[in-house]
Parts: C-alpha cells; structure tokens; sequence
C-alpha cells in the first residue's frame, strides 16, 4: 500500500513537470513575436499586416539571409519588403533595444512596454519614414546579447499604432534552457523506474547474476 501511494504522488508529480515541459516549450514556440518562418520565407506580422524579413551579415556572410538571431556582433542590415501595399503609405519607424527585460525569447510586447527608459536601452533607432520600396536599415553590432526590435507602422487615417517585436540574439551566448529540460525529463525517467520497481529489480538481477559467475 505504501508503495501503491509513492507511486500514485510520483504520477502526479510528472504530470506536473510534463505540464511545465510543455508550457515551457510551447511559450517559446509562441516566443518569437512578430517574426514567424513559413516555409523557406520569414514574415513580421505588424498587426494584422505582413511583410517578408530577412537580415545580412554582407561583411562576413556575403548573400546568407538569417530570419532572426545572427552568429556573430557585425554589421547588420535588416530588410523588410512589404507583402500588403498599405505599408508603402505608412510611416514606418525601428528600434533595436538590449534585452533589459532579461527574458530573452520570452520577452513580449507587455514587457517592453512596463521598461521605463526606452531609449536608455536602445542601441539604433530608425523615426518614422514612410518608404514606398523596401524598407531597409543598417545598424553595427559591437556586443554579443540578446536584443529585441521593436517595428511600428501607423496608418494616417486612423493613427492606430500597429506592433511588433522580435526578440533575437547576437553571436554566442551560450546554450539556452535545453540542458535544463533534458535533465528535467531524465530525472523524471529516473524517478518512475525507481517507483515502479525496476531499478531494484535490475539491482537484485545484476547481484544474482554476479553471484551464479563468481560461484564458477
């Protein structure tokens, strides 16, 4: 009976931490802000409007395009060409700010709005233009870190304010939360084999098993 309740808390218990996992996972799939992959193509969703967007690295990765993080701090440029012909009529502006949120490709819009200097975090800021072509800016990175950018379009007629961020990361900044959750999903492999029994029958199996040798 003892065991029967260990066993029945250890369930719960990984039920819990798969829950975790997933919540985990599935934030970070969401986690990418304005920026999404379809496909071979990267898009930004400022509201409801689209754009492709793709970023060079030409003193160092010549043609490369890279969606959102970039391998190394250099000099950058950030293209968007716009898929919804009301862009080209919008003043459209862009903001590169460090990650003083702290959460990296978790950070959204609500955290970059409770920042209380903007601009003490902003590295480049592009003011609004409206750019009929492709929308395009140049920034040198000169630090490794994440980063968020931030694109606003504002219709004229209406003045709504339309958002989006993308958090991104430059260069090598170590190996993110998978360790975490691999142990975490190691751990709890571990404590079902131990609850159900397995590891103490694999135990007194490898004991007998060294017994019947040394007996020869």
């Amino acid at each position: 009976m003892h065991n029967g309740v260990i066993h029945t808390r250890w369930q719960r218990i990984t039920l819990i931490l798969i829950a975790f996992c997933t919540v985990i996972v599935v934030r970070n799939a969401n986690a990418h802000g304005g920026v999404v992959r379809n496909d071979d193509l990267c898009l930004i969703n400022i509201g409801y409007l689209q754009a492709h967007f793709k970023i060079y690295l030409p003193r160092s990765r010549q043609q490369e395009e890279f969606c959102e993080d970039l391998p190394e701090a250099t000099e950058s440029v950030f293209v968007m060409e716009y898929m919804r012909s009301i862009l080209r009529e919008m003043p459209i502006d862009f903001r590169i700010i460090r990650d003083v949120t702290g959460l990296g490709r978790f950070a959204q819009l609500d955290d970059v709005a409770q920042i209380k200097n903007l601009d003490e975090a902003t590295v480049f800021y592009q003011p609004a233009i409206i750019e009929p072509d492709v929308f395009t800016i140049i920034h040198q990175f000169n630090e490794d870190g994440w980063y968020i950018g931030i694109v606003t379009a504002t219709p004229q007629d209406t003045g709504k304010i339309y958002t989006a961020i993308f958090p991104f990361k430059v260069g090598s900044i170590g190996i993110g939360y998978w360790p975490f959750l691999v142990g975490l999903m190691i751990l709890i492999q571990f404590g079902y084999w131990y609850t159900s029994g397995s590891i103490t029958r694999w135990r007194e199996y490898w004991n007998k098993r060294s017994i019947q040798e040394s007996g020869r």
